[in-house]
C-alpha cells in the first residue's frame, strides 16, 4: 500500500497521511464552530483585481487570516485600511492544501458599530415578524393638507429645508414640536411629540425628521418604543431621517419613508404650479362643457318651438276633424263590405252542411259493412291459429320430455356441480375440490382425489 494515501498499521502503530490529518481537522473545526463575530485590527490588506479582499485580523496576542469574497464585500459602505479596528462576521474554514485555517468573512463593520448593527438587525427582525412593517397597515397621506405637524429640532437644517420647500410649493400651516434628535433623550422626546399631535388632532399628518449624520447619530431612530409609537399613531407619519442611503426602524414602520427631509417636503404637499395648471385645464374643460351644454339647450329650444307650431290648437282641431271624416267614410264602407261577405258565408255554410250530412251517412254505412266482414274474418283466423298452436305445443312437450335431465339421468347419467354451477370439463377442477353429484333419486357430496385428463 502507498503510505501517502492510506493509513496502515505498522508494528501496532497507526500512521496517517498529512492530507488525512488535515481533512480530519477541517471536519472537526467546521462542524463544531458556528458563524461568529471577531474584532481586531486590519493588517496586510489586499484588494485583489478579482474583487476579493485578503487581510489579517490581529490583536496583541494573535493573528487570524481572513478572506472577504467579492459576492459578499460589494455591500461594504467603507474601505478597509491598514490599522483600522473592525468587527468581522463569518465562519472559520480550513485550507487543506496549505494546512492553514482562516475566517471566511460574510460581513464587516467598523469597531464600535458592530454591536449597534447587530442590535438593529435583531430588533428589525423582531418587529418585522410581528407585522409592523406590513403594507396593509400603511395609512394614506392626505394629498391637500391644511396643517402639518413636524417633530424635529427647531434649530436644525432639516426644518429649514422643509419650510423653504413647502412655502415655495404649497403654503400650509406648519406646527413644530421641538425635540432633540440625537442622543439618549431623543427617543422619549420624539415619542412625546407624536403623542401630542395625536391628542390634539389638529394636523393632517406628522413628519418625523432630522438631517444626515453618522450611524451613532441616527441610532436614536432605531428605538423600539419609538417604532411602536409610530405604528400606533392614528395620524399618518412620514419618516425623513438622514440621507438616502440611511435606513432606520422609523423608516420601516412609518406610513411613508422619505429619503431626505427635502424629499419629505415634496412628498407631503403638491406643487402649486401643477395645481394651477390643473385648475386652468379644468376651467377650460368647464368652459367647453358649458358651451356644449348651452348649444344643446339652444337646439332643444328650436325643436320645441317647431313642435309648438305643429301642435297649435287650431291645427290640431283641423287635423282631428279631417281624420274623423275619413274614419266615418271608411266605417260605412266597411259595414257594407261586411254585410256582403256575411251573405256569401251563409250560402256557403248551408251548402257545406248538406254535403257533410250526405257524406257522413255514406261513410257510416260503409263502416258498418266493413265491420261485419272483419268480425267474420277474425273468428275464422282465431280458430285456425289456436289449432296450429296446440299442435306445436304437443310436439314441443314430447321433445322436452325426451331431452329433460331426469330422462337422461334415468339412463345412468350423473350431473356434476361445483359451487352450484354445472361442470362440463375436468379442467374446471383441481385436487381437493368439493363437488356435488346429482342422481335421479338423490345427490352425493364428494372430494376430488385425482384428476386424469383424456386426450
Amino acid at each position: 500500500m502507498h503510505l501517502a494515501k492510506l493509513g496502515f498499521n505498522m508494528d501496532n502503530i497507526s500512521v496517517f497521511s498529512v492530507f488525512e490529518v488535515t481533512r480530519h481537522i477541517r471536519q472537526v473545526i467546521e462542524s463544531s464552530l458556528e458563524t461568529l463575530y471577531v474584532a481586531g485590527e486590519v493588517s496586510n490588506f489586499t484588494h485583489h483585481s478579482s474583487g476579493h479582499m485578503y487581510f489579517n485580523l490581529k490583536d496583541e496576542n494573535a493573528t487570524l487570516r481572513c478572506t472577504f469574497f467579492k459576492n459578499s464585500n460589494y455591500r461594504l459602505d467603507f474601505k478597509p485600511v491598514e490599522g483600522m479596528q473592525v468587527v468581522c462576521y463569518g465562519k472559520i474554514t480550513v485550507f487543506e492544501k496549505g494546512g492553514s485555517y482562516n475566517l471566511n468573512v460574510q460581513n464587516m463593520s467598523q469597531a464600535g458599530l458592530g454591536a449597534m448593527q447587530k442590535k438593529f438587525e435583531e430588533l428589525k427582525r423582531k418587529l418585522n415578524n410581528e407585522g409592523l412593517f406590513d403594507a396593509i397597515h400603511k395609512k394614506p397621506i392626505p394629498k391637500y393638507p391644511n396643517k402639518i405637524g413636524i417633530v424635529t429640532s427647531p434649530t436644525g437644517a432639516a426644518l429649514q429645508d422643509i419650510k423653504n420647500i413647502i412655502i415655495r410649493r404649497y403654503p400650509v400651516e406648519l406646527q413644530v414640536y421641538p425635540a432633540v434628535v440625537q442622543g439618549t433623550d431623543a427617543p422619549t422626546q420624539i415619542i412625546n411629540g407624536i403623542k401630542y399631535f395625536n391628542q390634539m388632532q389638529d394636523v393632517d399628518f406628522i413628519i418625523v425628521t432630522r438631517g444626515g449624520g453618522s450611524q451613532e447619530d441616527l441610532f436614536c431612530f432605531n428605538d423600539e418604543a419609538l417604532a411602536r409609537t409610530i405604528f400606533a399613531s392614528k395620524l399618518p407619519v412620514i419618516s425623513a431621517v438622514g440621507h438616502e442611503i440611511d435606513f432606520t426602524l422609523a423608516d420601516f414602520v412609518a406610513d411613508l419613508r422619505a429619503p431626505t427631509p427635502s424629499a419629505a417636503a415634496e412628498l407631503a404637499v403638491p406643487d402649486k404650479k401643477d395645481l394651477l395648471a390643473l385648475l386652468s385645464s379644468l376651467a377650460r374643460r368647464m368652459d367647453l362643457a358649458k358651451q356644449k351644454e348651452l348649444s344643446g339647450y339652444k337646439q332643444n329650444l328650436a325643436e320645441m318651438q317647431l313642435s309648438l307650431s305643429r301642435y297649435h290648437p287650431e291645427k290640431l282641431w283641423q287635423s282631428y276633424q279631417q281624420r274623423f271624416d275619413m274614419a266615418s267614410m271608411g266605417l260605412f264602407s266597411a259595414v257594407s263590405i261586411i254585410q256582403q261577405k256575411r251573405q256569401r258565408l251563409d250560402m256557403v255554410a248551408q251548402r257545406s252542411i248538406s254535403r257533410l250530412h250526405n257524406l257522413f251517412e255514406l261513410n257510416l254505412n260503409q263502416a258498418k259493412s266493413s265491420l261485419k266482414q272483419a268480425e267474420r274474418d277474425l273468428n275464422g283466423n282465431v280458430h285456425d291459429s289456436i289449432a296450429s298452436y296446440n299442435t306445436k305445443l304437443e310436439h314441443a312437450s314430447k321433445l322436452l320430455q325426451q331431452i329433460s335431465p331426469r330422462k337422461i339421468q334415468s339412463k345412468g347419467w350423473i350431473m356434476a356441480l361445483k359451487d352450484g354451477k354445472v361442470l362440463s370439463s375436468v379442467k374446471q377442477l383441481k385436487v381437493q375440490d368439493e363437488i356435488n353429484l346429482s342422481f335421479i333419486d338423490g345427490t352425493v357430496d364428494t372430494i376430488i382425489n385425482m384428476i386424469e385428463e383424456r386426450p
